[in-house]
């Protein structure tokens, strides 16, 4: 059988630097931060009062009061970046055969807003009273229900929940329905909205936020010695996968071609990856694979790159063992230093930064890298890409993303070229 050729021709995102894609490549290559205080709830009491938050949205650009009020934020978040790629795409949805157009659209969490009210709001003398969309608005796979019937697309439709790696996975999927022939396009990406108080609360408890409250800006700074946890962010992503000749022969813009995607598992520990990157290297590997590429066509890498101790060094391990001397010819960076870490959301958003960046030919930087602070495990003949875009002619590049539960997620996008 022979495979469908698969390409990218919508984008769609609402971040922590900015509620628009332009807003947020703009951010990427100018080194903003999306950090600051917490606004959603009073966080004066947790050890972490920060975090990156979306900011100035209203779901009433959207939809209704009443239509709004059944659905949790991440899936409102969802529908934003959806309706931008979707428009951005040029779809036309009278012509379409939507039979042949899906969803697959990922979350790590889901509605944890909705279900952190609805319990602690029981009552146990009063006797339960609960809203009766409590479990509709909850469930991490309604927001790939609510796109496709907000669109009527009747093609494939699911959610991907892989932790970290959510949205990774779900556009590996979509990219495999296509080229096999099972669909013309697929809307694809992940949603998150964990600023809670138990998302706080909860990644607190296991130590996993940085707690730099006095300079929440600074917090997220993979691969510095001084790094001390990753910064939780909230947002959406999504990314229009279509069949080659389909949009060829519509006229569509073609940002990128998606060209391979691999999975592994670490098998190691509940939250931690595996030390020398045992996951990480076979789940690049699988995606060049995969890709029929080798390791030297990849000119750029958007790194899982948390900030946390240990994830660092291990993927820096992983990137040099796969990669070998080509290694040190690679450009490096890790967006969430900018963003922070969408969890379930993060690939999409990491997908979106390597499409922009070999459409534009610009690496954006990981930020907040000081002289001098330099962790001994880590090797620094790499190029990081610290502090400042980097301009330079991108072929291919390649996303990771890790989740806990050792799930690891990786794809590839290259030039489109007929």
């Amino acid at each position: 059988m022979e495979l469908k050729r698969v390409v990218v021709t919508g984008l769609g995102a609402i971040t922590p630097l900015g509620n628009t894609l332009a807003e947020t490549w703009e951010g990427m290559v100018n080194g903003k931060s999306g950090a600051g205080p917490i606004t959603q709830f009073d966080a004066s009491k947790f050890k972490t009062q920060f975090a990156c938050e979306v900011k100035g949205f209203d779901p009433l650009q959207l939809m209704d009061r009443k239509e709004a009020r059944k659905c949790d934020r991440y899936t409102l978040l969802a529908l934003k970046a959806t309706e931008d790629a979707v428009q951005d795409s040029g779809l036309d949805i009278e012509k379409e055969n939507l039979d042949r157009i899906g969803v697959i659209f990922a979350a790590g969490i889901g509605g944890i807003k909705t279900f952190e009210d609805e319990v602690m709001g029981y009552d146990a003398e009063r006797g339960p009273r609960f809203n009766p969309f409590f479990i509709p608005k909850m469930i991490a796979d309604i927001a790939a229900g609510q796109i496709s019937m907000k669109y009527g697309f009747r093609g494939p439709n699911f959610a991907t929940v892989s932790a970290c790696a959510s949205s990774t996975n779900a556009i590996g999927d979509a990219f495999n329905y296509i080229r096999l022939g099972k669909a013309n396009a697929i809307v694809t990406g992940g949603a998150e909205a964990a600023v809670t108080i138990a998302g706080m609360g909860g990644f607190n408890a296991m130590n996993a936020l940085s707690t730099r409250n006095e300079s929440p800006e600074t917090a997220s700074r993979p691969f510095s010695a001084s790094r001390d946890g990753f910064v939780l962010g909230e947002g959406s992503a999504c990314l229009v996968l279509e069949e080659m000749e389909h949009a060829l022969a519509r006229g569509a813009n073609i940002y990128c071609e998606v060209v391979g995607a691999g999975m592994s598992a670490d098998a190691y520990h509940l939250t931690a990856s595996h030390p020398e990157g045992l996951g990480a290297k076979l789940v690049m590997r699988n995606a060049l694979e995969d890709a029929g590429m080798q390791p030297e066509e990849i000119d750029y890498i958007n790194v899982h790159g948390t900030s946390t101790p240990v994830g660092d060094i291990s993927e820096s391990k992983a990137i040099k063992d796969v990669f070998g001397e080509h290694a040190y010819k690679l450009n490096i960076s890790s967006t969430k230093s900018m963003t922070g870490h969408l969890l379930g959301a993060a690939g999409a958003v990491e997908a979106i930064a390597c499409i922009m960046a070999v459409k534009e030919g610009i690496i954006p930087p990981t930020i907040n890298h000081e002289a001098g602070d330099d962790d001994p495990e880590i090797d620094y003949n790499l190029n990081f890409t610290f502090n400042k875009a980097q301009k330079r002619e991108i072929n291919a590049a390649l996303s990771n993303t890790f989740g806990f539960g050792g799930h690891n997620a990786s794809m590839i996008v290259k030039k489109f070229v007929k």
